[in-house]
């Protein structure tokens, strides 16, 4: 099983996408493609996203039964921790105190 969740990508990004996956929600793909075809996906991802941001989620034999990668700009950053893959925040953006 494959994830893709997207946010601020160009229209043509997520036509390629569409081909190889089903949108089920607006940025929201699923499917269950071979691993060479994944690979191929997260190829063009890392080609189109532009501005915009993407993670990429799927099944694997590990300790938490999963994997993931994250591209573009976002709040939320993988880290590694004693072998298992979590998400850590990063702080929010600092007010402008001239407000």
């Amino acid at each position: 099983m494959l994830v893709i969740v997207t946010e601020n990508i160009p229209p043509r990004l997520r036509g390629r996408l569409a081909v190889w996956l089903l949108e089920i929600r607006a940025g929201v793909y699923i499917g269950t493609p071979s691993k060479r075809l994944r690979e191929f996906i997260w190829e063009q991802l890392l080609a189109g996203v532009e501005d915009g941001n993407a993670v990429m989620a799927w099944s694997t034999n590990t300790e938490s039964g999963y994997d993931f990668r994250t591209i573009g700009e976002n709040r939320r950053i993988p880290v590694d921790f004693d072998g298992l893959r979590l998400v850590s925040f990063l702080p929010p953006p600092p007010s402008d105190p001239s407000r």
